[in-house]
């Protein structure tokens, strides 16, 4: 009786200690963890050569050393046609491209693209070869060159001189050319121009022109005459099918953005190298550039005020330069 009572008490203590080192984080018999990380996904991403894309610089180079969050594959494109179709279509499932180009994808695809954030503010420039412009209200009666006829710089432009109450078919002559080269060698030639440039383009001028000089930041210019506004020249954009069917994956890439845009704007040599790197723009001219272009990473609430506020300044100028309507609350992405 007494060996039988051993054996009975042998047992239990068995099953106890087997219980309690399952209890405290052992693995079941079959050995599967509980929180197993989820698998990674292959994900194309583009840009647009110029600004928009120096926040992605540190995801690229993440991705290149398979350190990235998913398996990121990335395109660099020269124009917005070489990617709006893939956008749309679900091909690119996540893009940086300009402000007003997402909400005519958005409007096209009948809600089928989604923002996600801001990642450029301002990038244009008033620049000068003289020394007479202080203030938006000095380029009063001024022939301004600019690039950009018909779309948002012209928009941008006439915006900024209305609030200084500058009538910009009267008030001043705005002379635009095709390519920015074409007005940085009127600025070259000229000894009092007068030139509304984009970054980085207006590093590259005033590196070969020592009479050149930026006379006024658009982008604080435009916040100072416009009170709770920004100018928004990139943002970022999901596919909305995408989104829905992958709400981690683009949580997990918002996340890395956030930490990539940090990056570039507090490590500007090496984001430079990088900039070099991926073919957006020359390390010398970035170096220069990157802390002119207003890289930023700006989401939920704040994102859809500021970029709604600008987006109703072009809509006011030109209803087709949004996709001919404004868009719904259902753009904005919160988390």
């Amino acid at each position: 009786m007494k060996k039988k009572t051993a054996l009975v008490l042998a047992a239990a203590l068995l099953v106890s200690l087997f219980a309690g080192c399952t209890k405290n984080g052992g693995t079941e018999p079959t050995g599967t963890p509980t929180n197993a990380p989820e698998e990674k996904i292959s994900i194309n991403i583009a840009a647009l050569k110029g600004p928009t894309a120096l926040g992605m610089l540190k995801i690229m180079n993440d991705a290149d050393a398979g350190t990235a969050a998913n398996n990121y594959s990335f395109t660099v494109a020269g124009t917005a046609d070489e990617i709006t179709a893939g956008i749309i279509k679900g091909d690119i499932p996540l893009a940086a491209v300009p402000c007003n180009l997402a909400s005519v994808l958005y409007n096209k695809s009948q809600g089928g693209v989604t923002m996600l954030g801001i990642n450029t503010l301002g990038v244009l420039y008033i620049v000068e070869t003289g020394d007479t412009i202080q203030s938006v209200a000095d380029l009063k009666g001024k022939t301004i060159y600019s690039t950009g006829k018909g779309t948002t710089p012209e928009y941008t432009l006439n915006r900024l001189l209305q609030s200084a109450g500058i009538d910009p078919e009267k008030d001043v002559t705005i002379e635009f050319k095709s390519e920015a080269t074409e007005v940085a060698a009127i600025l070259a030639d000229a000894k009092d121009a007068v030139a509304m440039l984009p970054q980085p383009y207006v590093t590259t001028v005033l590196n070969n022109n020592e009479k050149a000089r930026i006379a006024l930041n658009v982008t604080k210019e435009w916040e100072a005459l416009n009170e709770g506004s920004t100018v928004v020249t990139g943002v970022v954009v999901a596919n909305t099918k995408f989104l829905n069917e992958h709400p981690e994956a683009v949580e997990a890439f918002m996340n890395e953005y956030a930490v990539s845009t940090a990056y570039t704007v507090e490590n500007v040599e090496e984001a430079a190298a990088l900039a070099e790197k991926f073919d957006i723009f020359k390390a010398a001219v970035a170096k220069q550039a990157i802390p002119y272009c207003n890289i930023v990473f700006i989401e939920g609430d704040e994102m859809q005020s500021k970029a709604g506020a600008y987006l109703q300044v072009l809509y006011e100028q030109n209803p087709t330069s949004v996709g001919g309507a404004l868009p719904e609350e259902s753009f904005y992405f919160k988390r």
